[in-house]
């Protein structure tokens, strides 16, 4: 959470009572301590430390922006003054949190000091008013799981939210002439999302390598060196250096074009000239933290950003083909790929063969995935409509297969596959083992793509959202 800085602006309004907003105030601040929560005050640059006034507002923002903050807390310490709160969330253009400490019993004569809940019911229409999304936890105690677990979620929906946005993909050759289902719109993402990319040739990569080999051979040995102590190595020393030298080269571009993710047309090219396949040279850049994915599939690794943004980098990914079902179970489906899972997903050493059945080079990676819950998203669109596809399902046993790969059991596989089928999505996911698709779904509404699923669970994720089951 320490990557992720929150603008923390507590507000109070005139008409209730400022001591009792200070207070609240700061017994938020010291909740936000013990949470370990990375978020910059405004002690400094407005009276009393809270929101309320235009020229407090104005000192507020120009403090946030300086501090390039990636989310805004709006703590509602007592009624609040929600023109100042809308004005400021306008100006910052971040994604919002707002919620507000619930009301103390009412004194004995009958007066009230804060009235924090309908003051929150004011901001939102004001936020509504100025067109600012924002998310809200319940009107709940300081020391609520409610309060914790929201403001923990929203650091998570900022982290999706600045990765998405601060996003640049290498693209290593164009798309394999046979996938068609990767085609995607350059400048489209570019202006709608300011995603973009940076697209080299494939004999760039080649001369990277060459490079790599005479200048960076401490690199090379010391990748060599994690799959012999981390993989069970059945491929020659030569095979394994040329994998090595393909994974440091492929790291290198990205810092030079200034990379956070990267995808390359992974056959047949690529093999013509080196003798191998990428895959366990991707599997290491993803457990490096680098999603690197296969058959230039942009949209793929842009869901691999998401997903893993949304754990904070806590889980790594795998990417994965939905391939077939199972041959038993109905609601059963095979999830499998040459690579491209990152090797601490593994359930068991992975192993680097000879060859896939699929293709006869060295180069892929062989293990099954951990057993748990996992979320599947795919992030994908055409005619100009964008959307994300989420849900949750169930590792299962199911027949050995070559390559990385993984049986989940699914609530009812029938609506996977309609969906899959019908788009606008393809056959490419990302998953983690870990639920986090109320984070995903909340970080939609700041990314301006459509959250969809494969299974009717909305209404139970705006429950979660709203705190109804904690």
């Amino acid at each position: 959470m320490t990557n992720v800085k929150i603008g923390f602006a507590p507000t109070r309004r005139n008409l209730f009572s400022a001591d009792a907003a200070i207070e609240y105030a700061d017994l938020t601040r010291k909740k936000m301590d013990e949470l370990g929560i990375n978020y910059i005050d405004i002690l400094d640059v407005a009276k009393d430390g809270l929101l309320f006034d235009d020229e407090g507002m104005e000192r507020i923002a120009t403090k946030f922006k300086d501090k390039k903050i990636d989310g805004l807390f709006l703590a509602n310490e007592n009624f609040g003054t929600e023109y100042e709160c809308a004005r400021l969330a306008k100006k910052l253009n971040v994604p919002v949190l707002l919620w507000g400490p619930k009301d103390e019993h009412p004194a004995k004569d009958g007066s009230r000091l804060r009235d924090t809940q309908c003051g929150l019911f004011a901001i939102g229409k004001v936020l509504r008013r100025f067109n600012v999304p924002f998310t809200y936890i319940k009107n709940s105690d300081i020391d609520s799981p409610e309060f914790s677990r929201g403001l923990q979620d929203f650091i998570k929906v900022c982290n999706v939210v600045k990765t998405f946005k601060n996003t640049r993909i290498l693209q290593v050759g164009p798309r394999p002439f046979d996938f068609w289902s990767v085609i995607c719109n350059e400048g489209e993402l570019l202006e709608r999302f300011n995603i973009s990319l940076s697209p080299i040739p494939l004999p760039e990569l080649y001369k990277e390598i060459a490079r790599v080999r005479n200048e960076e051979v401490a690199g090379i040995n010391e990748t060599i060196n994690y799959f012999r102590e981390n993989t069970i190595v059945e491929i020659t020393d030569g095979e394994l250096e040329t994998i090595a030298a393909l994974k440091v080269a492929l790291k290198n571009l990205c810092i030079a074009y200034g990379c956070n993710a990267g995808v390359i047309q992974c056959w047949t090219a690529l093999q013509d000239e080196l003798g191998i396949l990428p895959y366990a040279s991707l599997s290491l850049l993803q457990e490096e933290g680098l999603p690197f994915v296969c058959e230039t599939d942009v949209h793929g690794v842009i869901s691999e950003l998401l997903i893993e943004a949304a754990s904070l980098g806590e889980e790594k990914a795998i990417f994965a083909d939905v391939n077939c079902r199972h041959p038993e179970d109905e609601n059963g489906e095979l999830l499998q790929h040459l690579g491209v899972f990152a090797y601490s997903t593994s359930a068991e050493k992975p192993v680097l063969p000879k060859s896939h059945f699929v293709f006869d080079y060295p180069g892929s990676v062989k293990f099954k995935a951990r057993d748990g819950q996992y979320t599947l998203c795919r992030f994908d669109g055409d005619h100009g409509e964008y959307s994300l596809l989420m849900g949750n399902a169930e590792s299962m046993e199911g027949p050995f297969n070559q390559g990385t790969y993984l049986y989940l059991k699914f609530a009812n596989l029938n609506r996977l596959e309609s969906k899959l089928v019908y788009g606008p999505y393809i056959h490419h996911v990302a998953a983690v083992q870990t639920d986090v698709v109320p984070v995903l779904y909340e970080a939609c509404k700041y990314l301006g793509i459509t959250p969809d699923f494969y299974d009717p669970i909305e209404e139970d994720i705006q429950a979660y959202l709203r705190g109804d089951n904690v």
